[in-house]
């Protein structure tokens, strides 16, 4: 399907791609990776035809239609729908062709073709793409220039997706998606009947979707079968392939020079130690798969802190008068490690904010330690560095007073040694950006490090620095992130943001995987909605009375439910106030001990638990009965 022919590409005086050459499996979904700065990104572009090689070609059967993002967002008064439509090229151009046509022969050889094409179920193929990228039917016909970047780009992946190319290539798919979008796009994928050639750094993606992995390093090319673990295991013995060959071309060579040391200066031997000094010139040596020695990630560690760290009571937060979330109760010790799962938009970037103190509770209690030191890490730090300075520029602005020592000490945890740290950023890789930016929040080691999307700019080797360096951090970590492989190795507490509040969700990554696959895509909620059709009319008051006398018991109860968990709440509030300042605590509370606090503390929270299941079954019944 796609032939790479002996390719290279120089940029800048440097050489990206030397002599590259892949030959392409027809229908392969091939996941191509590489590190940081390789050049995949390239490579790609020469495949799209937007870059010329310095040499070589790429070679496609002829007819076949390529697909690839733009760079730059669709934008304007358009809608997302619209947008999508109009990407079917052909569709488009028979549609409007239609409504001028006034040649009756013409107009039926248009219908022929549209039928041809199953023009017709077009809006129902595009719909269904867009809801699977997190676009509700309110969304699909809101402009474009509604949306932020992140969604227009999802926007350009639906058109590109619905225009259904031969050879679809993606880089980075997806870095503006959340982990339903993922999942939705990663059975897109598997089922797609052509050539799949995309950039991904995600782990569990590319296990599930590619079945070869093209690997670019040092400017070649190889083609391994299988997902990525499977590509782990060959590199791996092709590395120790590769060291045996090297130790044994090592005493070669020690063995070629030493009988020419010995053997020169004879005239006898002369002319055997002439032929080997050429033999030994002509020996090249075997390249070493390299590692990049400044991957590196060393969160220092902070000063020991009494829990709970933050805990927050009935609170509510947003940016307007209306909250975004409510009833926020959540507990944050030292030690816990917390994934925040649910759909962009949901909340989880207000509640991290929240966290951050970079938002006030409109309503509610939050409570924090006031020596905690909070690290927050987002991808507007990574873009909002200034690229004329350096890293080490950058850290003495933010570390002013301390010695130059400690300035050098906290880059050089982050890999930025030597020439690395008087760099500028715009020569910098987006991975190293990421680096740096996560150097820069960690300065004063803080007590909890909250994480929104850390893993966009790094390549799969990067992401598992990343993950050994949180798992040995000694502080609280909350992460954002679509990557599963972070969250279930970094993880062991899930907070599903969803429905206008945030709770914990009982069960590990695979479990919250399997809830999200189990949820209808299209947001129907079943086909028994007409069940009442050939009741006679008496049958349906009756059912309609009996349904309002369980609405009101349902309310009662749940009117009930909620009264009972604001006074526990409270109870549970001023339990933590007084672990927090014992000074001021009520009588009651000053008298008992930090264990008998605790343990007050969770007697109190095994009958929130309990109010809220109440409230939560009163309050499902009220909406089952609503339909």
């Amino acid at each position: 399907m796609l032939n790479i022919n002996d390719i290279t590409v120089r940029l800048g005086g440097r050489t990206i791609i030397d002599h590259a050459t892949a030959k392409l499996p027809p229908r392969g979904r091939i996941g191509l990776i590489g590190r940081n700065g390789a050049g995949k990104s390239t490579l790609i572009r020469v495949i799209a035809g937007m870059l010329e090689p310095d040499t070589g070609s790429v070679d496609m059967p002829r007819g076949a239609r390529l697909g690839y993002i733009a760079q730059e967002a669709p934008s304007g008064s358009g809608t997302p729908i619209e947008t999508v439509l109009a990407a079917d090229v052909e569709r488009a151009s028979l549609m409007a062709e239609l409504e001028t046509c006034e040649d009756h022969a013409h107009i039926a050889e248009i219908h022929e073709r549209l039928i041809t094409i199953d023009a017709h179920s077009a809006p129902a193929r595009a719909a269904r793409i867009l809801v699977g990228l997190g676009f509700d039917e309110e969304a699909q016909n809101r402009p474009l220039d509604s949306f932020s970047g992140g969604w227009k780009m999802r926007v350009a992946l639906a058109s590109l997706l619905f225009s259904a190319p031969d050879l679809l290539l993606l880089d980075e798919p997806s870095n503006h998606l959340d982990l339903e979008a993922v999942l939705w796009l990663e059975d897109f994928l598997i089922s797609y009947p052509a050539t799949i050639l995309l950039v991904s750094h995600e782990r569990d993606f590319l296990n599930n979707v590619v079945d070869h992995i093209l690997h670019l390093g040092q400017g070649k090319l190889t083609l391994y079968p299988g997902g990525y673990d499977a590509f782990e295991r060959q590199r791996a013995e092709r590395q120790e392939q590769l060291a045996s060959a090297r130790a044994k071309q090592q005493a070669e060579r020690e063995k070629l020079q030493d009988y020419v040391a010995r053997n020169s200066a004879r005239a006898s031997t002369a002319k055997q130690a002439q032929s080997r000094a050429k033999a030994l010139a002509r020996m090249q040596p075997i390249a070493e798969l390299l590692d990049d020695p400044t991957l590196s990630f060393d969160f220092p560690d902070p000063d020991e802190l009494r829990p709970p760290l933050i805990t927050l009571d009935m609170a509510a937060v947003g940016y307007s008068e209306e909250p975004v979330l409510k009833r926020l109760n959540l507990r944050i010790d030292p030690d816990d490690r917390i994934a925040l799962l649910g759909r962009n938009g949901n909340g989880k970037t207000t509640l991290a904010r929240l966290l951050a103190a970079q938002l006030k509770p409109m309503d509610g209690a939050m409570n924090a330690t006031g020596k905690m030191r909070v690290g927050y890490f987002t991808q507007y730090q990574v873009e909002e560095l200034d690229r004329d300075e350096t890293p080490l520029q950058h850290m003495t602005i933010q570390m002013k007073g301390a010695s130059p020592g400690a300035v050098r000490g906290q880059l050089g945890r982050f890999g930025f040694s030597g020439d690395k740290a008087t760099t500028v950023v715009g020569k910098l890789s987006g991975g190293e950006r990421a680096r740096l930016a996560l150097a820069l929040i960690t300065r004063d080691a803080p007590h909890m490090l909250i994480l929104d999307e850390p893993t966009n700019h790094l390549d799969v080797d990067a992401r598992e620095a990343l993950i050994q360096a949180l798992n040995a951090y000694g502080g609280a970590v909350i992460v954002v992130s679509h990557d599963r492989h972070m969250l279930e190795t970094t993880a062991d507490r899930l907070v599903l943001v969803d429905g206008g509040t945030a709770k914990d969700f009982d069960g590990s990554i695979e479990d919250y995987i399997a809830f999200v696959l189990a949820k209808d895509p299209t947001g129907a909620k079943g086909e028994g909605k007409s069940e009442t059709k050939g009741i006679n009319k008496k049958d349906q008051r009756r059912a309609a009375a009996e349904a309002r006398e369980r609405g009101a018991e349902m309310r009662k109860k749940a009117k009930q439910a909620e009264a009972e968990l604001e006074k526990l709440q409270a109870e549970r509030s001023a339990i933590d106030l007084a672990s927090f300042d014992p000074k001021s605590a009520t009588p009651a509370l000053a008298k008992l001990t930090m264990t008998e606090l605790m343990k007050r503390r969770g007697e109190v929270g095994k009958k929130i638990e309990a109010a809220e299941a109440a409230w939560l079954e009163a309050n499902e019944a009220l909406e089952d009965l609503a339909g």
